[in-house]
């Protein structure tokens, strides 16, 4: 079976063909710049040399017709006929309690979506934009949608609820929803293959950090707390996004400043993180050039971040009463070599001896940093969304 693999942002649109018989890549892409008379799709076949077009696309069915032209190109494809592609998944971000699993795209779970718009403004409804367009150009070929709360709806009450009002959960869902739930699960269950144990038996702490970044206690193969709320804002600091903060500031800020509830929301989501104590960038490895040059404000952004990472890893080695493995993965987390260094020195009271000839090593393959006589073994893991949600695609669709 041929699963097309979609993640579509308001001006984006990421792609993978998977060949299920082996799990393997026949092609990735981008479509970038939607909405614009130069939009740019990067076509990435599996073996063969990539191709770039430009070219007006307004909009999503667009996109995703020029993404299956590709596919199916005499010179550039991959398939020879639309019909190959026997499913495609969809990435959404916002389940809420509703998506406690993977689901197949009906009218009722359109509905759902939508309603969860709300809760993922930035997310959802592109994502919706991308199923909209998927029916369109594939009206007979099943859809899965695939959402990153879904891994956290097994958080026990005391994790996911807030001290507020339970009149605000019982009518709205104001609660802890969690994100990249597809990449904790997958590097999770990557981990217990590696150390060799089963998955039921390990206290796995995952952490997942990009330009977005989220921490998760992993018991027993069950996400049991992690560290983004409702939305995600809350918990780590991160590229443009504050992570924690006292919630009296916002009206504060808001009554000073004068602000309206967008302008708040937009400086507190794409103003703030690292792109706000550095001044200069959202981006880590540039934080760290300019940490090497000695920039002051490159510095804090750097421990700010380091430090508040620290404290979420020791919160939930505390929460479940231990841990046997820790797991770097995504952009900053799989290739920033100072970060885990600087992390991983000050959490020697958990038994962690790090190998730094191993945590120099750049390779994009699993590998183990700590030494032999390390309590607790870190892994740095790459991690596979696409693959994760093309399984679930192939599990549903069968």
């Amino acid at each position: 079976m041929k699963i097309l693999v979609i993640n579509a942002g308001s001006s984006s649109l990421k792609y993978q063909l998977y060949d299920m018989t082996d799990e393997s890549v026949l092609a990735k892409g981008l479509v970038e710049r939607i909405g614009m008379d130069s939009s740019i799709l990067t076509h990435k076949p599996t073996n063969k040399e990539e191709y770039t077009e430009v070219s007006e696309i307004l909009e999503h069915t667009t996109a995703i017709r020029k993404v299956l032209n590709a596919l199916t190109d005499a010179e550039h494809g991959v398939i020879s006929s639309i019909s190959e592609i026997q499913a495609v998944g969809h990435r959404v971000v916002h389940g809420g309690e509703i998506f406690k699993q993977s689901a197949l795209v009906t009218p009722e779970a359109k509905s759902e979506i939508r309603r969860l718009f709300d809760l993922a403004p930035l997310h959802n409804p592109a994502s919706m934009m991308g199923i909209k367009a998927a029916e369109l150009n594939m009206p007979e070929v099943p859809q899965v949608v695939v959402f990153d709360t879904s891994f956290h709806q097994t958080m026990p009450e005391k994790a996911y609820m807030y001290a507020i009002p339970r009149v605000l959960y019982n009518k709205y869902k104001v609660r802890r929803y969690g994100a990249h739930g597809t990449s904790h699960d997958f590097v999770s269950k990557e981990a217990a293959k590696f150390v060799g144990r089963p998955l039921e038996d390990l206290k796995i702490i995952t952490c997942h950090i990009g330009n977005g970044g989220s921490v998760t206690a992993v018991q027993g193969g069950l996400s049991v707390d992690t560290s983004m709320g409702m939305t995600p804002l809350e918990g780590l600091m991160m590229g443009t996004r504050s992570g924690d903060l006292d919630p009296a500031i916002v009206p504060y800020v808001m009554n000073k400043e004068e602000l309206t509830v967008n302008e708040v929301n937009s400086m507190l989501n794409k103003h703030s993180g690292l792109l706000a104590i550095s001044g200069i960038s959202s981006d880590m490895r540039e934080i760290t050039e300019g940490m090497e040059k000695g920039e002051a404000n490159s510095t804090l952004a750097f421990e700010m971040y380091e430090y508040r990472l620290r404290k979420y890893i020791g919160s939930y080695a505390a929460a479940m009463n231990g841990v046997d493995v820790i797991v770097f993965t995504a952009g900053v987390g799989e290739n920033s070599i100072v970060l885990r260094k600087r992390v991983l020195e000050q959490l020697t009271f958990l038994g962690i001896e790090l190998d730094e000839s191993l945590n120099a090593i750049r390779s994009g393959e699993i590998r183990r940093i700590t030494t032999a006589n390390s309590k607790v073994e870190v892994l740095i893991i790459p991690t596979n969304e696409e693959l994760v949600i093309a399984r679930d695609t192939f599990r549903l669709v069968q």
